[in-house]
Parts: C-alpha cells; sequence; structure tokens
C-alpha cells in the first residue's frame, strides 16, 4: 500500500490531534493518538521515557496546574519508511498559563495500525539555544 495524500492528511491531523486532547484534559482519549505501547521519550527534559498510553495520561495528571494550556503544533514534515511507517517531525510550541512559552521539536514514529495511524514511539527535543546550539 502507498503513502497516499489522504495518509498525509491522517498523519498531519494525528499529530495536532495530541494537543487539542492534552489541552482539554481528555487524557483518557491518547489511544487516539498513541499505539497502546508507546514510548514518549522526556528524557531531554531530565525525565525517564513514560511507557504506555496509561503513563502518558497519569504524567499529565500528575504535572496538573503545570501542564501548558496550549500545546500548538507546526511544521510538520512526514517521511515515508515503509508503506506502513512514516517518521514525522514537527515543530511545538508550549504557552504556560503565566504567558510564557517553550518550544520542543517532536520525532514521531507513526505506524498504520487496524484503528488508524498511531504514535509508537515519539521523542521530544527541547529548544534552549538559537541556532540549535551551532551559532
Amino acid at each position: 500500500m502507498t503513502f497516499t495524500a489522504d495518509d498525509r492528511v491522517a498523519v498531519t491531523e494525528l499529530i495536532s490531534m495530541h494537543g487539542h486532547l492534552c489541552d482539554s484534559g481528555e487524557l483518557d482519549r491518547l489511544d487516539e493518538v498513541f499505539t497502546p505501547d508507546v514510548v514518549y521519550d522526556v528524557s531531554d527534559f531530565g525525565q525517564e521515557p513514560l511507557l504506555g498510553v496509561a503513563a502518558c495520561a497519569a504524567a499529565g495528571r500528575a504535572l496538573g496546574e503545570l501542564n501548558p494550556v496550549g500545546h500548538h503544533v507546526t511544521n510538520v514534515v512526514l517521511t515515508e519508511i515503509a508503506h506502513d511507517r512514516v517518521h514525522a517531525r514537527s515543530k511545538g510550541i508550549g504557552v504556560n498559563a503565566d504567558g510564557t512559552t517553550g518550544s520542543v521539536t517532536y520525532e514521531d514514529a507513526v505506524l498504520r495500525t487496524p484503528r488508524g495511524w498511531r504514535i509508537s514511539h515519539r521523542k521530544v527535543r527541547a529548544h534552549r539555544t538559537p541556532l540549535g546550539g551551532r551559532g
């Protein structure tokens, strides 16, 4: 099966849905975005990777009021790896309740599953210096 224009739209919407679910507190619906055994790698923030959808939801609940009030994703670039696997790279902007913001890059492994496209691995890379520190 070929990675079609419809697949590109579906994967891009999948990546966008993460922010909508988190910002609305619908963490019980994260299985619409991630595989059950997702690895959500937040080691760039000094934390151990989260293993599984339940761990991702629990981490969001534990963060509570420290969660961003807005997760915004942009600059989505998709590369087909195989007919059922895609590498996705996107930029994330988090807006906090106090108005401060942060920037990350999401590196996603996305799989075609019987339930549709799902992210099986996400690496979140924080941006702390301009030009990726290569200035």
